[in-house]
């Protein structure tokens, strides 16, 4: 790129307020979340350069400020007076998630882009089908890494705002993609595939080149250089809220990546990352630097080897 990167890490999508309800949460509240609030402060704790291209509604300024606080540039959030900020009711239950939209912000456009920006990392985490997948080249432009989470892009939501997982007419845009992470029902839905072997070799071929598939508890399979690896999900102390986990792995792993860093060392210190979010209810609760690396740390000194696809089928 002609100019130098002044961010490590900027996402792209809508910030959300999660209400969300659990038998672990006495008394539920609004919570600050969406992947811009995860990733961003996953790897602020790690000493990135964090911003975030967002809208959001005029209900949403106390937590610009607080944003600003936690080192968080939000310089090119836009702020629509009239509009309400995306909203989630969250329900958790043994048998899983439920997901209903409440409300949702204006769209992000590339006129909300900045010709300006330049960063090491971009990574476009839409939550709500914000934005469209033509903004994707424009974004790759102005980066050396694009990442995709392409959670937003799959969610089909009814009048109620409930939520279903739908595949994709249009994979072209993946051909940009660097890094794409997802969860497994998502990689699932959007290759068509029962398998998930079946399920990343498909994305592989429209053209994503590492490909990272969050599994929870079991932890994350990474698909680099044609090799297939497992990644141990780390052991938190205490798990009392789920939400923005998967956002906070890929603030962990791409403030190493951005480094330099090999990408199973990436992909150790996004599970530390996460292992801490889960202790807290939602944004509350993130590992400083030296704790998340020491977590990590126990994961990469055990060793990760390559898996042949049969062990993922």
């Amino acid at each position: 790129m002609e100019k130098t990167a002044a961010f490590d890490i900027v996402t792209v999508g809508h910030f959300v307020m999660d209400l969300i309800n659990s038998p672990r949460i006495t008394r539920p509240k609004a919570s600050l979340g969406g992947p811009p609030t995860f990733v961003s402060l996953a790897a602020s704790k790690l000493g990135a350069r964090v911003g975030v291209i967002s809208k959001v509604g005029g209900d949403f300024q106390r937590k610009l400020a607080w944003l600003r606080e936690n080192n968080v540039d939000v310089s090119h959030v836009n702020v629509v007076e009239d509009a309400l900020t995306t909203s989630f009711i969250l329900t958790y239950t043994d048998g899983g998630r439920r997901l209903q939209m409440k409300n949702k912000a204006p769209q992000i456009g590339l006129e909300d882009v900045p010709t300006s920006l330049r960063a090491k990392a971009i990574h476009v985490a839409p939550v709500a089908g914000e934005l469209s997948t033509e903004i994707i080249p424009k974004l790759k432009e102005r980066t050396h890494v694009l990442s995709i989470d392409p959670q937003g892009f799959l969610r089909e939501f009814d009048h109620a705002g409930r939520v279903r997982l739908r595949g994709l007419g249009d994979t072209s845009f993946l051909q940009h993609c660097d890094v794409f992470k997802s969860s497994l029902q998502e990689v699932k839905a959007l290759a068509g595939h029962s398998k998930l072997a079946a399920s990343v070799d498909k994305i592989r071929e429209w053209g994503a080149k590492t490909i990272l598939v969050t599994m929870g508890k079991r932890g994350t399979l990474a698909c680099f250089a044609d090799e297939f690896y497992h990644i141990p999900a780390c052991e938190p102390k205490v798990v009392k809220d789920p939400t923005g986990a998967g956002d906070a792995f890929m603030g962990g792993f791409l403030a190493e990546y951005t480094r330099g860093r090999e990408p199973i060392w990436c992909c150790c210190v996004g599970s530390a990352a996460s292992s801490f979010v889960v202790e807290g209810v939602g944004s509350r609760r993130f590992g400083g630097k030296t704790e998340v690396y020491e977590r990590a740390t126990e994961i990469y000194e055990k060793g990760v080897k390559p898996l042949s696809q049969d062990a993922f089928a």
